[in-house]
């Protein structure tokens, strides 16, 4: 048997429920790191996954944001979003980095379908509350949405019953036709929950969840994460990765693994029933896992 049908058969006997991957902006608008990215899909939907996923595209809002002379503004990972700059994320995430990832996937060979919460409703949202930070501010983010519980999946089943691969930019729609920005970790979090994935795979450019040393943390209890927001451990983007970890393990999903996107051992590793050496595994409960 050659190394590659080999691996197509790790990923044949782990069907049924979906896998979620959520991709960082800096993943795709990079050749290389695109291809990486292409190159692990191709592979792990090749054995029959299914497969669902999200994407953002934050380095490109910035700079399509600098062009039109908008400033950013950021608290703890999340993008506060006036109009003008929400009409500049809906036609960054919409339109250049959703097509370009899902043009790469199907010159590979995978169907892919590209999409926004708008869709089908898949991405029903509600506006976010003001945002309570961990210094004690309260912000109120704009125009940005938290996934409704109400969201429609049955395009997202229908496209993935029929191995096709749904791409998500990860745009929000109100019940009043308003279209929001939503972080891309939290729509992430929020999808697979309510799919009933069996993992969600978040990927960037950091081998999971660093600890104060820099080095990787791999295993971690849903009970851990208020302790690495509230310590410092965790800053910036990695607040919103790991509430977005809490969400989809609360709803269900049996856990979820943060990786490094830019290898595709990592990326492949992470789509079977085990994790990538070089990342974070967050579950449940960490106890159960040791004593079982």
């Amino acid at each position: 048997m050659s190394s590659v049908s080999s691996v197509v058969e790790r990923f044949a006997v782990v069907t049924g429920r979906a896998l979620v991957f959520k991709f960082g902006g800096e993943l795709i608008e990079d050749r290389a790191h695109l291809a990486t990215v292409v190159a692990a899909l191709a592979t792990v939907t090749a054995g029959g996954t299914p497969v669902v996923v999200v994407h953002g595209g934050g380095k490109e809002i910035d700079a399509a944001l600098k062009v039109a002379g908008l400033e950013k503004r950021q608290v703890e990972g999340l993008r506060i979003t006036d109009e003008a700059t929400l009409d500049v994320v809906v036609s960054v995430l919409a339109g250049a980095v959703n097509t370009r990832l899902v043009a790469a996937l199907n010159t590979a060979g995978v169907a892919a379908v590209g999409l926004t919460g708008a869709d089908a409703a898949c991405g029903l949202s509600v506006a976010a509350a003001p945002h309570q930070a961990v210094d004690g501010r309260v912000v109120d983010l704009g125009c940005v949405g938290v996934p409704d519980e109400h969201a429609d999946m049955r395009v997202l089943h229908t496209l993935t019953a029929d191995r096709f691969v749904p791409v998500i930019a990860c745009i929000g729609l109100g019940r009043d036709g308003r279209l929001f920005n939503v972080n891309a970790d939290t729509f992430a979090g929020h999808l697979a929950a309510r799919l009933g994935a069996r993992r969600l795979v978040i990927a960037g450019t950091t081998p999971g969840v660093l600890d104060g040393a820099g080095a990787t943390l791999p295993l971690l209890g849903a009970d851990a994460v208020a302790t690495l927001v509230s310590d410092g451990t965790a800053t910036a983007g990695m607040i919103a990765k790991l509430r977005a970890c809490e969400h989809a393990l609360a709803g269900g999903v049996d856990d979820v693994v943060i990786v490094d996107g830019r290898e595709r051992t990592a990326l492949e590793g992470a789509a079977t029933s085990g994790a990538p050496a070089a990342a974070t595994r967050l579950v449940r409960n960490v106890a159960r896992m040791v004593t079982a």
